[in-house]
C-alpha cells in the first residue's frame, strides 16, 4: 500500500500501539498534522510550549511504563525539545520525540526555522535519524521504539523533513527490527550471581540501595523476596523512591545529599552493598572516597558503561535487576541480621529524620504529610525541582510501586506540571497530585492553558516561599546569607488559575491546610492550592559539598516533633 510520508508515521504510531502524543505544529511539520484526523486512535493534546511536550510525554512514559511521544517543528520548536530530551536521558526514560525539518534542497543553507537538531541531541539522545526519503520510515519507525524501550530505556529523535512528510511511497512495516549490534544483556553472568550470592552469605552488614531500575525493570517482587528472604535492609535513591514499600520493617528510606541521616550512617557502616538499577550519582554517594569505606560492593545494571564508572565495584553483574534477582533469589540462604537492623533501628530513633516543629507559621513539610494522609498515600506525586521535592521525597510514605515521579539527574525546574499532566493523562484512574515550588512553577506555569483546554484533572499543591528555596538555602548555609537573585516575586497563582477557568485556593494557616486538600480531592476536575509557607525553611538532614555520607546534618530539634514518631515507625521483628 502506497502512504505519504506522514501516513507512514501516524500509521507506524497507531501499530506501536502509541495512544497520545503530545506537541505543537509549524509549518515544517504541518503535513504530518495535516493527517492526524485521518488516524483517530491517536490522541493529540497540544501544550503551550515544546519543553512542555516533553516533560508531558516523559511523564506519561514514567507513570505507565510505555514510550512516551512528543512532536514538534523545525528551528525553535525542535530546539525547546532539547532540555526535556535531555531530562528524559539522563533519567532512562522511553521516549521518541518527532520534529519537522525544513524541506531536503534547504537543508544546510541556513533556510528559516532551520537546525541541525540530529547534531545538537546526539549527545543527549540514545539514537537519533534523519530521514532522507519516505521509503525508509517504516523501518526507522520501529527501530526508533525498540531502541527507546528496550535495554537502558532512553530518548530517540526522529527529524522529518517536509517534503519527506509529503513524498509517497510504498508501506512495508517490518515484524522486527534488524540491529545486529545492539544485543543488551538481560541475563547476568551466573558465575557473577553466584560470587554475588556468597557475598551475601558471607556478610554481617549487608544493604541494599535500589534504583530506578527497579521501577523500569518492574523488580518489585524479586527485590522484596531477597529483602525478606536474606533479611537485608533497603535503601532507595531519590528516583528509586517507590521501588519498594516504605513502611516495610527492612525500608530505611532513601540516601543522598537529602537522605535520612540513619540511611546514610547505614551505607557508611555497610560492609557489603548490593546496588540495584542506579548509578552512584554524586548525589547518591556524596564524596566519593568517603562512600561505603568498609563495603565490598555488588553492582547489578543492565548498561554495562555504568559499572565501575564513579564508585569501585568488587562483583559486577550486567543485566536486567528482575532477571537477576530472579536468580540470585535462588542461591541465597534464608538469614537474619538482628544485630545489624537493631542498629538501624537505634539509628532511626537517635536520628529522626523527619520532624516538623510546632508553632505558627505554615511548613511545607506539613502540607506534604497532608496530602499524604488525604491520599492515604494511594496518589501519584509528581515533583518539579528544589526544596519541594526532597519535602515529597522525605514526608510522603510511598507503599505502592511507581507513584513518585520526579527530575532526577538533570534537576529540571519547570518539569513538576507538564509531567504530572503526562501522568494523569496515562492514568486517568490514578489520583495525581503536582508538588511543586513557586519558581518551578512559573517555568511552565502555562501549561495551565493545557490542563484546562484538555480537561486534565490534575491537583496542584505551589509550595510558595517567595525565594528559589534550594539555592536560597545554599547561600545561607555556604555564602554567608547573601541571597542574590534568589528573593522571588510571584504572581496571585489563585487569580492566574481562575483566568485559565479553572478553581483555586490560597492557605496560609495550618488549620486550613487539611479542608483544601479535601477541597481539591473532592473536585472532579483540576484543582489549585496556593500554600504560603516559611519562607526561609531549610531541607534537613543535609550532606554539604564535598562531605561524606556520614557527615549529614541533622535539623535542628528544638520546638520539633517527629510526624512519623517512633510509635509509627515500623521496627523490624527480627
Amino acid at each position: 500500500m502506497k502512504m505519504t510520508g506522514a501516513q507512514m508515521v501516524c500509521e507506524s504510531l497507531v501499530r506501536e500501539g502509541v495512544e497520545v502524543i503530545f506537541g505543537i505544529l509549524g509549518g515544517a511539520i504541518l503535513p504530518l498534522y495535516d493527517v492526524l484526523p485521518q488516524y483517530p486512535r491517536l490522541r493529540h493534546i497540544l501544550v503551550r510550549h515544546e519543553q512542555g511536550a516533553a516533560h508531558a510525554a516523559d511523564g506519561y512514559a514514567r507513570a505507565t511504563g510505555k514510550v512516551g511521544v512528543c512532536f514538534a517543528t523545525s528551528g525553535p520548536g525542535a530546539t525547546n525539545l532539547v532540555t526535556g530530551i535531555a531530562n528524559a536521558h539522563l533519567d532512562s526514560v522511553p521516549m521518541v520525540a518527532i520534529t519537522g525539518q525544513v524541506a531536503r534542497p534547504f537543508i544546510g543553507k541556513d533556510a528559516f526555522q532551520e537546525v541541525d537538531i540530529t547534531g545538537i541531541t546526539l549527545p543527549i539522545t540514545k539514537h537519533n535519524y534523519l530521514i532522507t526519503d519516505a521509503a525508509s520510515i517504516p523501518a526507522i519507525m520501529k527501530e526508533a521504539f525498540y531502541l527507546a524501550g528496550t535495554g537502558r530505556p532512553g530518548p530517540v529523535l526522529i527529524d522529518l523533513p517536509r517534503d519527506v512528510q509529503q513524498e509517497t511511497a510504498e508501506f512495508n512495516y517490518p515484524d522486527k527490527v534488524n540491529l545486529p549490534q545492539y544485543k543488551p544483556t538481560l541475563q547476568g553472568h551466573p558465575a557473577q550471581i553466584k560470587k554475588a550470592a556468597k557475598l551475601i552469605g558471607e556478610s554481617q552488614r549487608p544493604l541494599i540501595i535500589a534504583g530506578r531500575g527497579i521501577i523500569i525493570s518492574k523488580a518489585y517482587a524479586e527485590l522484596k523476596g531477597l529483602v525478606e528472604k536474606a533479611q537485608i535492609p533497603v535503601v532507595t535513591t531519590l528516583l528509586g523512591t517507590s521501588c519498594f514499600p516504605e513502611s516495610h520493617a527492612l525500608s530505611y528510606g532513601m540516601i543522598g545529599m537529602h537522605g535520612m541521616a540513619y540511611a546514610n550512617l547505614a551505607v557508611d557502616a555497610a560492609d557489603l552493598i548490593i546496588a540495584i538499577g542506579m548509578r552512584f550519582d554524586d548525589r547518591a554517594t556524596a564524596k566519593v572516597s568517603g562512600f561505603a569505606p568498609h563495603a565490598q560492593i555488588i553492582h547489578i545494571d543492565i548498561d554495562p558503561a555504568e559499572i565501575g564508572k564513579n564508585v569501585r565495584v568488587d562483583v559486577p553483574i550486567v543485566g536486567d535487576a528482575k532477571a537477576v534477582l530472579g536468580e540470585l533469589n535462588k542461591l541465597v540462604d534464608k538469614t537474619k541480621h538482628i544485630d545489624w537492623v537493631r542498629k538501624l533501628d537505634d539509628w532511626r530513633k537517635e536520628h529522626p529524620s523527619l520532624l516538623i516543629r510546632d508553632g505558627e507559621s505554615l511548613l511545607p513539610q506539613y502540607v506534604v504529610r497532608q496530602i499524604y494522609e488525604a491520599t492515604r498515600g494511594e496518589a501519584i506525586i509528581v515533583t518539579g525541582v528544589g526544596q519541594h521535592q526532597m519535602w515529597a521525597a522525605q514526608h510522603y510514605w510511598y507503599d505502592k510501586p511507581n507513584t513518585f515521579i520526579s527530575s532526577g539527574g538533570l534537576g529540571t525546574m519547570g518539569f513538576g506540571l507538564p509531567a504530572a499532566m503526562g501522568a494523569k493523562v496515562g492514568c486517568p484512574d490514578s489520583t495525581v497530585w503536582c508538588i511543586d515550588g513557586d519558581g518551578s512553577f512559573q517555568m511552565t506555569i502555562q501549561e495551565l492553558g493545557t490542563i484546562a483546554q484538555e480537561k486534565i484533572a490534575v491537583k496542584i499543591a505551589i509550595i510558595h516561599n517567595n525565594y528559589l528555596g534550594m539555592v536560597r538555602q545554599w547561600q545561607e548555609l555556604f555564602y554567608g546569607r547573601r541571597y542574590v537573585a534568589t528573593p522571588l516575586s510571584s504572581p496571585d497563582f489563585v487569580k492566574i488559575a481562575e483566568a485559565y477557568g479553572l478553581p483555586a485556593l490560597r492557605v496560609e494557616r495550618r488549620e486550613e491546610v487539611a479542608p483544601a486538600i479535601q477541597k481539591a480531592m473532592a473536585e472532579p476536575g483540576a484543582f489549585l492550592i496556593d500554600f504560603i509557607v516559611e519562607p526561609e525553611e531549610n531541607v534537613y538532614p543535609m550532606v554539604p559539598p564535598g562531605a561524606a555520607l556520614a557527615e549529614v546534618l541533622e535539623e535542628p530539634r528544638k520546638g520539633a516533633k517527629a510526624v512519623k514518631d517512633s510509635a509509627k515507625l515500623p521496627v523490624s521483628n527480627i
